[in-house]
């Protein structure tokens, strides 16, 4: 063996049980490109297999033990290199020793609680992986799997229409209702607008799908918005009486759940906002917020086992009799 053990290394690869059954789900990385990851929920059991498999046969390797971790965790791009670990799991595979031929590791993590949606924003990420280590006494080799988590709901229990006004004192009176506040991400946005007082000239309105991402906390806070949609509802002058109606697919838009205060480091929110531009070029707001959440009994059809009751336990105690008439609808990814 050569001077500090330099002359054996390896090479570590990590693979899943169930990877050519496991379904993938795209998801964008920090450099904007879109990428397929194997898809967990809150529950899931994540399971496989550490190759370590050594580049120059016959020699042996020292090392200080093999392990592997499973991690989620949220990064501030502000805050870059402290990483804020939420979960933090960790198995021993080997003791310290060497290995004299390629080896295979086998491991699992039960029921793994993963509570919040895997995220990839302008100022924050929040992500899972499966990290495999062979420690060694200068330099460790290791290999990370990203996966993606999403998060799973049901039906809310309350979901009340947005009834607006938009009004300019004896110039504008408009009122606006949507059927309800809270929509799932293949859902459709159903509204009306009634123009009660017309008294300045519109030339434009449309409706705006805006999202807001907040981060850190106290004087380090940073928001970000970023248009998701825009849809044109009239072009030209509406008269008194007049009614204009809204239907808004959300099924088109790369949108996540709503995500309030995750881990107390950041916040994403979205929000409806009417606009309205009169043929001065004057623009009139008004905004409201909308909570979108991901549907989870239509995932049910191709989920493991432990995902169902997983995703059940999420939601508490839904209606069963609910679940089969929703299962006819869009499949939710």
């Amino acid at each position: 063996m050569s001077f500090f053990g330099f002359g054996q290394s390896a090479d570590i690869d990590v693979v899943l049980n169930d990877a050519e059954t496991r379904k993938k789900a795209e998801h964008k990385s920090e450099d904007g490109r879109k990428d397929k990851y194997f898809l967990f929920y809150d529950g899931e059991t994540v399971s496989g297999k550490v190759n370590v498999t050594l580049k120059y046969p016959g020699k042996r390797l020292e090392h200080n033990g093999v392990k592997i971790e499973f991690v989620g965790q949220i990064e501030l791009y502000y805050d870059r290199g402290n990483h804020h670990e939420f979960v933090s799991l960790v198995k021993d595979l080997a003791r310290p020793g060497e290995l004299t031929q390629s080896q295979t590791f086998d491991f699992e993590f039960t029921h793994v609680e993963k509570p919040y949606e895997s995220y990839t924003g302008q100022n924050v990420k929040l992500r899972y992986f499966l990290r495999a280590t062979v420690s060694r006494r200068l330099n460790d080799i290791s290999k990370e799997l990203d996966i993606v988590v999403h998060t799973l709901s049901s039906y809310p229990e309350l979901n009340s229409s947005i009834k607006m006004e938009v009004g300019i004192e004896d110039c504008l009176h408009i009122e606006f209702e949507y059927n309800k506040s809270k929509y799932h991400l293949k859902d459709v946005i159903v509204g009306k607008i009634y123009f009660l007082l017309v008294r300045i000239k519109i030339k434009h309105m449309e409706i705006d799908i805006i999202k807001r991402e907040t981060t850190g906390t106290g004087p380090n806070v940073y928001h970000e918005n970023d248009t998701i949609a825009k849809y044109e509802i009239m072009d030209g002058a509406p008269v008194r009486g007049e009614s204009i109606p809204i239907r808004l697919f959300l099924a088109g838009y790369e949108m996540t759940p709503t995500m309030r205060d995750i881990n107390k480091k950041f916040s994403v929110r979205y929000y409806l906002n009417l606009v309205l531009i009169d043929e001065e070029e004057r623009r009139y707001f008004k905004q409201q917020e909308i909570t979108l959440w991901r549907k989870g009994d239509i995932v049910r059809k191709s989920m493991s086992h432990q995902a169902i009751i997983a995703s059940q336990r999420f939601e508490g105690s839904s209606n069963p009799g609910k679940t089969q008439t929703q299962s006819n609808e869009e499949d939710d990814s």
